[in-house]
């Protein structure tokens, strides 16, 4: 009986023996994959701080942005494109905009989408089908975006 005890004690002194020394090698080995992980990313990616006026500088500008374009509507010709007009005093593409398409505040209806200003189902349609420009061969019919689906 008594030397059950003993191995029973010796296990139990073993087991927890174990445990501490798990613990502590994973931690400092953590603290130490931590450390170098931080010090690897300030070197790779030092992040410099612009002056704000600076990042100011940087912004592209959109050219969504009110021109002012019902006080000059020649602004919007030197967006390019044939077919770009003043709408709600904003330089759009009448060709390719779904809320003017074709014309000022003609909006296309939901999972419509405009293509040379003309608003078109692009599951269904045989001459935009998937696609803006994307035509059927004759014969061939657009189901679900594709030609000749099936």
């Amino acid at each position: 009986m008594a030397l059950i005890k003993f191995l029973v004690a010796i296990a139990v002194t073993t087991a927890i023996a174990i445990a501490i020394i798990t613990t502590m090698t994973t931690t400092a080995v953590d603290r130490h994959v931590k450390n170098d992980v931080q010090e690897t990313k300030i070197r790779l990616n030092p992040e410099p701080k612009p002056s704000r006026f600076l990042a100011q500088v940087e912004k592209p500008r959109n050219p969504n942005a009110a021109d002012h374009c019902h006080k000059n509507p020649e602004i919007c010709s030197n967006y390019g494109g044939n077919a770009t007009a003043c709408c709600n005093n904003k330089c759009v593409d009448l060709s390719y905009d779904d809320k003017n398409c074709g014309s000022c505040q003609n909006k296309c209806k939901f999972s419509q989408t405009c293509c040379r200003g003309q608003c078109v189902y692009l599951a269904y349609d045989k001459r935009h089908c998937g696609q803006c420009n994307h035509r059927c061969p004759v014969g061939e019919f657009c189901v679900y975006g594709l030609c000749n689906y099936a």
